[in-house]
């Protein structure tokens, strides 16, 4: 490979390196290409990526700080999965892939811009996605408040019960 197509590579993996904040690196040595093409657009539906990448090049593309870190994951065949959005949701796509084809190897990621070895990937697959925590913390919100909105609703609506009977009472008699 010629230096100028090797620099350009180095750059565009700068690019998604600093860019998205979270990406998982796996090894793909016994995917064949149909398997690579499923994961790749079940991955683009969630508006992640995929990316195989050669190991020297991304040494030099990873930012300085996880360098250290990342140098052991980087050898052998490595893949490497990309998202700027939720990493819950990459890392259960990618353990479901994982279970029904039985071909991924994970080596390591990076979550939030923290290293993260491959024996701590089955806890982040357990977590809930990032809107279910936000959903969480919305009730949680919103369960004082309506508890006293129906104590405020209590009295008035046993005053319109009270009126409705003293009004039946009245038509009876």
């Amino acid at each position: 490979m010629k230096k100028d197509v090797k620099a350009q590579r180095i750059d565009e993996l700068k690019g998604l390196f600093d860019t998205n904040g979270t990406y998982y690196l796996f090894n793909y040595n016994k995917m064949t290409v149909a398997q690579a093409t499923a994961l790749r657009k079940n991955l683009r539906r969630q508006g992640s990526a995929l990316k195989i990448v050669k190991n020297r090049l991304a040494l030099r593309s990873v930012p300085e700080p996880l360098a250290g870190d990342l140098r052991p994951v980087f050898s052998k065949p490595t893949a490497v999965a990309f998202t700027n959005g939720d990493a819950v949701v990459l890392a259960k796509a990618l353990k479901e892939f994982q279970a029904q084809n039985k071909v991924l190897v994970l080596k390591g990621g990076v979550v939030e811009g923290v290293f993260v070895g491959p024996e701590r990937f089955d806890e982040i697959v357990k977590l809930p996605g990032r809107m279910d925590l936000v959903a969480k913390v919305g009730g949680l919100m919103a369960a004082p408040l309506s508890g006293f909105l129906r104590c405020l609703q209590a009295p008035l609506g046993n005053i319109g019960i009270l009126l409705n009977q003293l009004k039946a009472k009245k038509e009876s008699a």
